[in-house]
């Protein structure tokens, strides 16, 4: 791991569950959304999603987030957008039996609200660090105002002012 995901080493997921079990496969699942071939990424992305997109929300959601957001502006992503509609999955997820893990796994979403800002901006050809505008960003920028919009109207019994 070069200095994408570098950070996961500092995550104890042996200690973290997810929908299935133990979250100590997260950090694989993670690396080949980031540098598998296309039917590596496309299954780890899909395995994520079954991991910790369900419904009830799990310790290593929010542990799992950040990596997300990483994944979503790094150019060798393959499915960037994915990666973001995952995040809008996980802002959708939630139980009002695990308040703490729903509000942590929430607040890493919107957190990232500035990073789905950029994402969700056409890019400007001849302005300074701006690439044109290529078939690969449109979905890009699809997903990200589309978890724009999530992030905007998010209401959950969980987050609502005097929720847990």
């Amino acid at each position: 791991m070069g200095t994408v995901l570098g950070a996961m080493r500092n995550v104890r997921w042996h200690e973290l569950q997810h929908a299935y079990g133990s979250a100590s496969q997260v950090p694989g699942v993670l690396s080949r959304i980031a540098w598998g071939d296309a039917p590596s990424s496309d299954q780890a992305l899909s395995d994520l999603e079954r991991w910790i997109g369900t419904p009830p929300v799990f310790d290593s959601t929010a542990a799992t987030v950040p990596f997300l957001w990483e994944l979503a502006v790094t150019e060798r992503v393959r499915d960037r957008a994915g990666v973001l509609d995952l995040l809008t999955t996980v802002l959708a997820a939630g139980d009002v039996r695990r308040p703490g893990w729903t509000r942590a796994a929430h607040d890493a979403v919107a957190a990232g609200r500035g990073t789905a800002d950029r994402l969700a901006a056409p890019s400007t050809p001849g302005l300074s660090g701006a690439a044109p505008p290529t078939s690969l960003a449109r979905p890009v920028r699809a997903a990200a105002a589309r978890l724009l919009g999530a992030i905007d109207r998010h209401s959950c019994p969980v987050c609502a002012p005097g929720g847990d």
